[in-house]
């Protein structure tokens, strides 16, 4: 197997679904040709020809998220019709599993160099719209009815762990907001942004270059006073969940032999990944099996692990995890910009997202030897990757003195 590397990655802006969000008018292949188009702009020493495929994920695959978008995409995009293209649907880890897949391409000797990324326009496209789930789920009750409604899955989940508060769901979400805007004030963010342009009516062409979801200041007041509205009286509410949101990411991958060919950056080193199943009815713990997977695949320990970037879909998910770990609601190597509850999880194209923000992270902080990107996924799974940081610098523990040895000896 060759080593498979992170060579890059970008992303749109993410925008708040609807008829008043920023992309309200935007196709949503237009929107991943944007990041094909600068990811081929970054790295001006790739020829385009020696791109070997084009994954591109999307939970809603019809519309302009239809048509094999992997494809079309990349014909849309420029590149060169010799380079084929699929279309990959994994829910909320869409691109996860664009990458994941191509990556075992590589590491196979199928592929050099691949772009896989996702994208999902929640506003043209809203979940499950037009999906006809089997009546046997419910007939048979395979699945229970809470499996279909992701908000639902999020209440069981606080059932099953009485522990996580509403008001601990509140301060973690508030905790995200202030992560994001610092990182955006410190310049942390925008390197991965992909300006678009976009129409409408009554503002005429706009450019956009930041994220529209964010809420920087949101106070515990704030989430306090709203309503949960999977639940009377429950836990969840749109101030400690993510939001429904349009955007696109994709991600050069590529071997460590064709990098080095080509004079590409490595901001990454595969090291495994795995994705498990759990009850549909609480998906939101499917991170917690999945990362023991990866883990165990790797040979490393939670305690390996120097930075997380686990995905947002609600603060309860997020909190189940570091429980399970023993990890702080706090700690210092989670989330360090802030996640989905703060800058938005336009499903399909969220795992690319956490890549980027975990390369970046990786490069200011070389004593990391390890991180984890992971997320929860529709109808009971988990999905886990481990990176290698090429920047690591082990850190010298210092030295003992022989006296101070020899009198602790004797002691």
């Amino acid at each position: 197997m060759r080593d498979v590397v992170f060579v890059d990655g970008v992303r749109t802006p993410f925008g708040r679904a609807g008829e008043k969000g920023i992309y309200a008018s935007t196709r949503a292949d237009d929107l991943v040709v944007k990041c094909i188009r600068e990811l081929m702009r970054r790295n001006p020493s790739l020829p385009p020809e020696r791109i070997d495929d084009v994954a591109i994920a999307a939970t809603s695959q019809n519309g302009d998220q239809g048509m094999t978008i992997g494809r079309t995409a990349a014909l849309l995009a420029g590149l060169p019709r010799s380079v084929p293209g699929f279309a990959i649907d994994r829910m909320c880890a869409g691109a996860m599993t664009a990458v994941t897949t191509t990556a075992s391409g590589i590491g196979f000797g199928a592929y050099d160099v691949v772009i896989a990324g996702g994208v999902e326009h929640m506003g043209h496209h809203p979940m499950g719209a037009g999906a006809d789930p089997n009546p046997r789920f419910l007939a048979e009750r395979l699945v229970d009815p809470a499996a279909l409604n992701m908000g639902n899955t999020a209440e069981n989940l606080h059932d099953r762990f009485p522990a996580i508060t509403k008001e601990r769901a509140d301060a973690y979400a508030v905790a995200s907001q202030a992560k994001f805007a610092a990182a955006s004030a410190n310049g942390q963010i925008q390197p991965d942004l992909v300006p678009v342009a976009t129409l409408k009516a009554e503002q005429g062409w706009t450019v956009q270059t930041v994220d529209e979801p964010p809420r920087p200041g949101t106070t515990l007041e704030d989430l306090a006073a709203l309503r949960t509205p999977f639940r009377a009286h429950g836990r969840v509410t749109a101030g400690n969940a993510a939001g429904l949101n349009d955007g696109a990411t994709a991600a050069i991958l590529a071997s460590a032999e064709a990098a080095q060919e080509l004079g590409l950056p490595v901001k990454m080193r595969l090291v495994t990944y795995a994705f498990a199943g759990v009850e549909p009815e609480v998906m939101g713990i499917g991170p917690v099996p999945a990362t023991e997977k990866a883990l165990r695949l790797a040979g490393l320990t939670i305690d390996d692990i120097g930075l997380f970037e686990i995905n947002e879909a609600f603060a309860v998910q997020v909190l189940s995890f570091l429980d399970h770990f023993g990890l702080d609601d706090a700690d210092p190597r989670v989330n360090r910009y802030g996640g989905a509850i703060a800058v938005g999880h336009p499903l399909a194209s969220s795992g690319v997202r956490l890549m980027n923000q975990l390369a970046r992270q990786f490069a200011e902080d070389p004593s990391v030897h390890y991180g984890l990107t992971a997320m929860c996924i529709g109808l009971g799974m988990g999905a886990a990757v481990i990176w290698e940081n090429p920047h690591f610098t082990p850190t010298e523990a210092p030295a003992v003195s022989t006296s101070s040895t020899t009198e602790g000896s004797a002691a």
